[in-house]
C-alpha cells in the first residue's frame, strides 16, 4: 500500500485535538514550572525521519544494521551534552527523566538498599523515594526535608540521618524547592558514610548550563536531569556521570531498563543543546531569573506567603493557607481565567496530595514567549485577581478574554497550524 494513498484526506479527528492544544497553548499563560516551549526547529526536527529507525545499542556497536548516522548523531549529542555541563561521560538515550533515575540508581546501589531522598512533601520527586515510586518499591527509601522555621534544606538533618541510616545512595535534587542546593554539603554525607550521591537536576538543567546555579556535577557520581524544563528542549531524559560509571550508568540503560533509543528525540535533544551552547543562552536563563524574582516580589506584595521567602531560581511556591483556600481551588481557578498552573505540596503539609495547599508557578515558558519583568507585572495582576475571585465565574471568564488578549502580544508558533 502506498505511503500516501490518493485517497486520503487527512485525520480531522486527530487534527482538530491538535488545533485546539495549539490554541490551549497560545492563548493561556503557561506558568507550570517543568514545563517550556521549544523552538519551531526543535519542533521540526522531533519529526525528522530518525522516527523511523531502530538502534539499539550504542555508537560502533549497535543490534542492527544502517546505524551510521544514528551513530554520527549520538555522538554529536553526546559531545554537545559534555561540552555544555563539563562533564566526563554522557548517555542521552533516557527516555524521561524518571528512567535516568532508575538506570543511575540501578548502576550504583542494588534492590533493597537504603537510599536517602528529599521528602516530596517538601520539595522531592517520586523517584527520590516515594512508595508509589519504583524508587520506593525497590529501594528502601527514607526522607530529609527542610527546616520548618527557614524552609530551607535541613543539612545538619541530612548529615545526622547519614550517618543513622547508612545509605547506600543519597538523592539531591528538587521539583519544588525554590532555592540553590549546596551540593557540597551532600558530598560531605555522602563520603561520611560511604555512600554514592546522584543529583537530579532536572528542573534548573538550563541554569546550570550558563553557570547561574551552581554545577552538581563535580560533586555528584551521576548526574540526572530532562532535556525540557530550564533547558527547553524536547521532553527527555539525560545522564552525566564520571567515566568510572560511564559503563554501567549505559549497561542500565540499555539493555537494562530501556530497548532500541528513540532517535528521533535524540536528534532534537542534540539541537536543543547545541541552542543551549549559544551565547543568548545565557540571556535568556538570566531572564527566566529575572521574571521570577519579579513574580516573587509582586506576589509579596499582594498578601501571598511565599516558602523560603522566595526563590532563587526559575519558580515560585506559594503557601496559599493563610488565604483559606486549597491549591486545587487556586489552580482551577486559574484555569478558568486562562493561567496554567499546578497545586502542590507545600513543607509541613496536612492536606492530601491531590488538594494540597500550595501553588506552583514557574517564568520558563513565559520568558520563552518573550515577556520581561514589566509583563510579569501584569501576570502577577490576572493571578492575584482570579484569586481573589475563586467562586466567581463570570469574573474568571472575563480575566480570561483579557489573558487571550495579552498572549497576542507574544505570538506563538505562527508558522504552524497545529
Amino acid at each position: 500500500m502506498p505511503l500516501s494513498p490518493k485517497n486520503f484526506q487527512g485525520d480531522p479527528s486527530l487534527e482538530a485535538i491538535l488545533t485546539r492544544e495549539l490554541g490551549r497553548q497560545r492563548d493561556k499563560l503557561e506558568m507550570i514550572a517543568s514545563e517550556n516551549f521549544v523552538s519551531e526547529y526543535i519542533l521540526r526536527i522531533a519529526a525528522s525521519v530518525f522516527t523511523n529507525k531502530y538502534a539499539e545499542g550504542y555508537p560502533n556497536c549497535r543490534y542492527y544494521g544502517g546505524c551510521e548516522y544514528a551513530d554520527e548523531l549520538e555522538l554529536l549529542a553526546q559531545s554537545r551534552a559534555r561540552k555544555l555541563f563539563n562533564a566526563e561521560h554522557a548517555n542521552v538515550q533516557s527516555h524521561c527523566g524518571s528512567s535516568a533515575n532508575m538506570a543511575a540508581y540501578f548502576a550504583l546501589v542494588a534492590p533493597g538498599d537504603p537510599i536517602l531522598g528529599m521528602d516530596m512533601a517538601h520539595g522531592g520527586h517520586l523517584t527520590h523515594g516515594a512508595s508509589v515510586s519504583f524508587a520506593g518499591r525497590i529501594f528502601k527509601p527514607h526522607f530529609y526535608g527542610v527546616r520548618a522555621d527557614t524552609e530551607i534544606i535541613d543539612y545538619d538533618e541530612v548529615l545526622r540521618l547519614a550517618e543513622e541510616i547508612k545509605p547506600k545512595l543519597i538523592v539531591a535534587g528538587a521539583s519544588s524547592y525554590p532555592r540553590v542546593i549546596d551540593f557540597a554539603k551532600f558530598r560531605l554525607a555522602a563520603d561520611r558514610v560511604g555512600a554514592a550521591l546522584v543529583v537530579d537536576m532536572a528542573h534548573f538543567a538550563g541554569l546550570v548550563a550558563t553557570g547561574l546555579y551552581p554545577s552538581p556535577v563535580p560533586y555528584a557520581d551521576i548526574v540526572t536531569s530532562t532535556t525540557h524544563k530550564t533547558l527547553r528542549g524536547p521532553r527527555g531524559g539525560l545522564i552525566l556521570s564520571k567515566k568510572s560509571f560511564a559503563k554501567a550508568v549505559d549497561d542500565q540503560v540499555f539493555p537494562g531498563i530501556q530497548g532500541g533509543p528513540l532517535m528521533h528525540i535524540i536528534a532534537a535533544k542534540c539541537a536543543a543543546l547545541g541552542e543551549a551552547l549559544e551565547p543568548d543562552f545565557i540571556d535568556y536563563q538570566r531572564q527566566v531569573l529575572k521574571n521570577c524574582a519579579r513574580l516573587a516580589t509582586r506576589m509579596a506584595d499582594a498578601g501571598y506567603r511565599l516558602v523560603s521567602g522566595g526563590t532563587d531560581t526559575h519558580l515560585i511556591l506559594v503557601d496559599l493557607r493563610p488565604k483559606n483556600m486549597t491549591g486545587r481551588q487556586a489552580e482551577e481557578a486559574l484555569d478558568k481565567a486562562g493561567i496554567t498552573a499546578n497545586k502542590n505540596s507545600i513543607p509541613f503539609d496536612k492536606e492530601r496530595y491531590t488538594v494540597t495547599s500550595g501553588l506552583r508557578l514557574g517564568s520558563a515558558a513565559l520568558t520563552t514567549r518573550g515577556l520581561a519583568e514589566s509583563d510579569f507585572d501584569e501576570v502577577a495582576d490576572f493571578i492575584v485577581s482570579a484569586l481573589q475571585n475563586l467562586d466567581n465565574d463570570a469574573f474568571l471568564k472575563k480575566i480570561r478574554e483579557r489573558v487571550k488578549t495579552f498572549t497576542q502580544k507574544f505570538p506563538l508558533y505562527p508558522n504552524l497550524d497545529f
